[in-house]
């Protein structure tokens, strides 16, 4: 199995308090104009799904669906998440090069 560098980088964005995490949090987050990037996971509801995207096109944050609920939230160290924010710049860069390369390699 290849390591997802996207999820390492995750990791270190919660270690660094720089990322929140679950449907209250991250909505909040993207209202209160905190959050930078914005990941739900492929396999949470289409309502969630939509929700998160209309939120984040009206604001303009870059918005992707990555990973399922599981690896979200193992990621992080926490049970299953299906939404995150990343709250700063720079890692919200890295992670979404890393989730770009990994989608032009599958």
């Amino acid at each position: 199995m290849k390591t997802d560098r996207a999820l390492n980088m995750l990791g270190l964005a919660a270690r660094a308090r720089k990322l929140v995490s679950g449907e209250f949090s991250t909505e909040k987050a993207v209202k209160t104009g905190k959050a930078v990037l914005v990941l739900v996971a492929e396999d949470a509801s289409e309502n969630t799904k939509k929700l998160f995207r209309n939120m984040c096109d009206y604001r303009e944050i870059p918005f992707y669906e990555y990973g399922t609920k599981e690896s979200l939230g193992h990621c992080i160290g926490k049970d299953y998440r299906s939404s995150l924010a990343i709250t700063d710049e720079e890692l919200a860069k890295a992670v979404e090069k890393n989730i770009k390369d990994s989608k032009t390699i599958e």
